[in-house]
Order: structure tokens, then C-alpha cells, then sequence
């Protein structure tokens, strides 16, 4: 039999069944093929995560912007603020985007006051939305800043009381996360910048701290805060000599072939030291005093010496020749001359900090210095670390008056190179758990096309078939009383097992399909009438024959 003759009897089949039964079977049709086509659906659906909730729609936009470009798949749920992405894109997204700062902080500033009615506003609700929103727009200029991911403001603004004496000043606290190690450089510019945004707030009230707890900035009045001050600089100062070392290994040695640990001893003591410089050769002549002194003594002696002549009566009358005259003149000059001296004093107080002790520790993958040494005319392990020594000591500022110890080790590196190594895929342990709600949702599925199937499509086609005649209308079986209990000819199970005496069966296919899943043998009889009369009364008669003979 062709193609053709099999589609024009299925045709004849089909037209055989009547309208009704061809809607019914159409109907049943479209609701398996709906059912079918959305458990497909649902179930070939990618399994979706939440990467980020609570989204206000700039964020939104800005993540859908940065997935797009980066080739990640995405959806965004019904209300606008989560963003969803398939399981296995959850952490490669997220580190994208916090590479990209986002999403920003939730703080919202001024539009808060766009959310806000005109009417029903208590003075309390005014003074927390102008605190919200102060809080926002700080939080926002903040993140602004260089090297500052997220940050967060808390704004302390006093009651005015009307009988206080006092007025309590406003305070605020700022918490930050960086991305760099020079984050306690922003903390001053940020306690600046909030006592200048909020009416009579000082920079001494403002506290700046980051999100591992390490106090970066507060009231340098304070006693309690100098340890905590002295432990943020001397970490600040270790890391940044660790980082100038690091950058300047790399290029020579890799990224993995090496550690650097570096301890520092700080001195905050407060230092003021006077000095007083003389300059002899800069002088100026400041007064001068001069005094003359001049004096002239003139002695005479006349009396004559005791002699015999003086004595004797003749000679009394004459001249003394021995008389004696003497004269003296002094003269005296003082002069005194007063000089003023240029001098220089020189104050100088010094409030920073000063390195007591710097210790530098540094461990070299000895399998790198190996390798470089096995090479044809390569430097020896020990020379690469008399080198390395050296360049050390250059960018990290060692002195070796100060006291200050650095040691350079040559060590096997346990797994080095291994840390950047792809993450190994999830076993099938791991795919079995994950994909276990979908394993459940397709059995779900599949349990509802059964139960479908069973108690409604069946039902349905047992309530479209013919109506079973009656054995009132069929005057031709009353003879047959016992025909029930003849075992040959109607059991459930059996096909019909008759002679055919030559005829060619031809059954209709859908009323086969239709009606064979509960066929009494009326019916069957009934089908055997209606396909030819004839020959149904000559079986019919044959049986009535074998069963008179039994």
C-alpha cells in the first residue's frame, strides 16, 4: 500500500469520526502540545542567582552596562532592583564589578525629598530626612575620591534645648574602604571636607576609620587615640618601603619568586631645639669712648747739706751749690670702643615622626636564582644575592649607622607559580546537587502530564464515544443466553479471533485507538454489524450452531 492510499484512509477515518470527536481530539492535541512546549521551556531555562538585591536604577544600569560589555548573560527581576546571572557567573561578575567600584553605596541624598509628601510631615521626619540626606550626598562626594571604593557617614546634629546652657556641638564618623594602602593620606581630607559640610561641625569632631577597624584619623587631643595613631603609621610607613621593595624586585625576579616583610620602629616624641649662631666677622660699631689725662710735677730743694764748710762762720753767706730741682709730666689716653655682633637664633620644633629601626626580611625562590645561575655565563646564586642586597638597600633607605638589619634568604618555594593556576571544574557530585532543582522540577513536570493524562484525557475520550446499544435494541442476540459464557469468542483481552471467511480486514485506526482500551463485546458485536450485516448474521448463526451442539 502507498503513501498515498495510507493518508487518503486516514482521511476516511478522520471523516468518519464526526466533528465533535475531530474538536475533542484537536483540543486535547493543543493542550498537550501547550504543556509540553512550556515544561520545555521552563525546564531548558538557565538556572538563575542573585548577584546584587536592593538596587536603586543607577546601579542597575551600571552593572547591566558592565556585564553587557564583558559578554556575561544577565536578567533583571520584575520590580527593577536585583540583578540575576546564570550559577556558574556569579563570582567571575562579581569581581568584575567590584573591579569597576560597583554597585555603588545605597545612600540616597536630596531625592529623598522628592519621595516626600507635602502634607503629613512631622518635624521629627524633617530632621531625619535632612540628616539621611546630608549623610548621602557626603557619602557620595567621598567615593569620588581616588583609590575610595565605598564609604559610609554618620552625622550627630545636637537638640536644641531651650534650657541648656551649653550648646552641644555636632559630630560625625566616616567609614571607608579603599583599595589602596594610602588610605589613612585621605582620612585628613575627609574630616576637612565634613566639618566643612555640616554648620558648626569642627575637624577634631570628625573620626575616620576603615572597614578592618584600624582608627585612621581622629582628635589629636586625644591620649587614648596616640597608640592606636603610632600603630596606623608605622604600618602605613612598612607598607609603602614594601611596596617601593616589591616594585622594584619584580621586573627581576617575578611576581611569585619572592616575599618581602619589612618591620619599622617609629619615634613621634615631640623635639624643639633652640640655637644661637655668632658672626665675629659681621659686626657694627655701636658706641665709642675715648678719655685724655695729662699732668706735669715740678719738685725744688733748697737746703743745704750738713758739711764742715756749711758750718764754718765765713763761708755761711755764699750759694748752695747743691740745691736740687725736679719736674715730671704724664699723660694718659683710654678710648673704648663697643661692637655689636650679628647673631642668629635658630627654634626649630619638630612634631613628625623619625625611624628608629627599619628590619627588612626577603625570601628569593631558589629554584629562580637556579635557574638564572644554570645559564651560559650567568651570575652564581651567591652574587644574584649580593645584588639583590644591594637594590634592596637602595629603595627601601637602609642605614646602617641607625642600627637598621635586613636579611636576604635563598629558599625553596613550597607552590610557587601555582596561584594564579586555574579553579579544577566541580566533579559530578558537585553537577548532581546543583542541578538537583531541575532534576525535580522535570519530574514535576512529568508527574503532571501523567496525572493529565490519566484523569483528564482519558475520562474525556470516554465521555465523546457512541453510547453502547442497549441488548434491548439488538432483537437478534435475545436467542443467545448464555452468549456471555462462551469462552471462544468475547474476552477482554481477545482480538476478535473469528472467521473472516475470505473478507479483508479493514479496522478504522482512530476508533481502534479510541475505543480499545475498555471493548465489551457488544461493542464489538455492534462493530461487526455495522461494518457488513451479512456476514455478521452468517457468524453469528455458526455460533448459535456450535453452541446447540454443545
Amino acid at each position: 500500500m502507498s503513501v498515498q492510499d495510507q493518508l487518503q484512509k486516514l482521511l476516511t477515518s478522520l471523516m468518519q469520526l464526526g466533528w465533535r470527536r475531530l474538536t475533542a481530539l484537536g483540543l486535547i492535541g493543543l493542550a498537550v502540545f501547550a504543556i509540553t512546549g512550556l515544561g520545555g521551556y521552563y525546564l531548558s531555562r538557565p538556572s538563575m542567582e542573585t548577584l546584587y538585591a536592593g538596587l536603586d536604577r543607577q546601579d542597575v544600569s551600571g552593572i547591566g552596562a558592565a556585564l553587557t560589555e564583558a559578554g556575561i548573560p544577565f536578567d533583571v527581576s520584575s520590580d527593577g532592583t536585583t540583578v540575576l546571572v546564570k550559577y556558574n557567573q556569579t563570582s567571575p561578575a562579581r569581581m568584575l564589578l567590584a573591579e569597576k567600584g560597583l554597585p555603588h553605596s545605597a545612600n540616597a541624598g536630596y531625592e529623598l525629598y522628592d519621595k516626600l509628601g507635602s502634607l503629613g510631615l512631622t518635624s521629627f521626619m524633617q530632621d531625619v530626612t535632612r540628616v539621611r540626606a546630608m549623610e548621602g550626598e557626603l557619602a557620595r562626594t567621598i567615593q569620588t575620591m581616588n583609590g575610595i571604593r565605598a564609604a559610609r557617614v554618620h552625622i550627630v546634629l545636637p537638640d536644641e534645648g531651650s534650657f541648656r546652657r551649653a550648646k552641644q556641638p555636632p559630630s560625625a564618623s566616616v567609614m571607608i574602604r579603599s583599595d589602596t594602602i594610602a588610605d589613612g593620606r585621605s582620612a585628613e581630607a575627609i574630616r576637612h571636607l565634613v566639618a566643612a559640610a555640616v554648620p558648626g561641625m569642627t575637624v577634631d569632631l570628625v573620626t575616620v576609620l576603615n572597614t578592618d577597624g584600624t582608627l585612621l584619623s581622629t582628635d589629636n587631643s586625644s591620649a587614648d587615640a596616640a597608640p592606636g595613631r603610632m600603630i596606623t603609621l608605622e604600618k602605613t610607613v612598612s607598607k609603602d618601603i614594601q611596596e617601593d621593595v616589591r616594585k622594584t624586585l619584580t621586573p627581576y625576579l617575578g611576581l611569585h619568586n619572592f616575599q618581602v616583610t619589612v618591620a619599622t620602629k617609629l619615634n613621634t616624641d615631640n623635639r624643639q631645639t633652640n640655637e644661637t649662631i655668632y658672626n665675629p666677622d659681621s659686626r657694627v660699631e655701636r658706641s665709642t669712648r675715648v678719655i685724655k689725662e695729662n699732668q706735669t710735677n715740678q719738685n725744688n730743694t733748697s737746703q743745704a747739706p750738713t758739711t764742715v764748710a756749711n758750718n764754718l762762720p765765713a763761708g755761711g753767706t755764699g750759694s748752695n751749690p747743691d740745691s736740687k730741682v725736679s719736674s715730671t709730666d704724664n699723660q694718659k689716653k683710654e678710648e673704648l670702643t663697643n661692637y655689636e655682633l650679628s647673631s642668629k637664633v635658630v627654634t626649630t620644633v619638630s612634631g613628625g615622626y623619625a625611624i628608629d629601626h627599619l628590619s627588612l626580611a626577603v625570601l628569593i625562590n631558589k629554584a629562580a636564582l637556579a635557574a638564572a645561575a644554570s645559564q651560559k655565563g650567568g651570575p652564581s646564586i651567591e652574587a644574584q644575592i649580593a645584588d639583590i642586597e644591594q637594590v634592596v638597600v637602595s629603595a627601601s633607605g637602609f642605614n646602617k649607622a641607625r642600627g637598621d638589619s635586613i636579611k636576604v634568604l635563598a629558599v625553596d618555594f613550597s607552590d610557587a607559580g601555582h596561584d594564579l593556576d586555574p579553579v579544577p571544574s566541580p566533579g559530578i557530585t558537585d553537577i548532581l546537587l546543583r542541578q538537583s532543582g531541575t532534576a525535580i522540577n522535570a519530574a514535576t513536570v512529568l508527574i503532571v502530564a501523567i496525572l493529565l493524562i490519566l484523569f483528564g484525557i482519558r475520562p474525556l475520550t470516554r465521555l465523546l464515544a457512541p453510547p453502547v446499544a442497549q441488548e434491548a435494541e439488538m432483537p437478534m442476540i435475545e436467542p443467545l443466553a448464555d452468549f456471555a459464557a462462551l469462552p471462544t469468542s468475547f474476552g477482554d483481552d481477545d482480538d476478535m479471533s473469528m472467521p473472516t471467511f475470505g473478507m479483508e480486514s479493514e479496522p478504522n485506526l482512530i476508533e481502534d485507538v479510541t475505543n480499545k482500551p475498555k471493548r465489551s463485546p457488544q461493542r464489538r458485536l455492534e462493530q461487526m454489524v455495522e461494518f457488513d450485516e451479512m456476514q455478521a448474521a452468517t457468524i453469528l448463526k455458526q455460533w448459535v450452531s456450535q453452541g446447540s451442539a454443545a
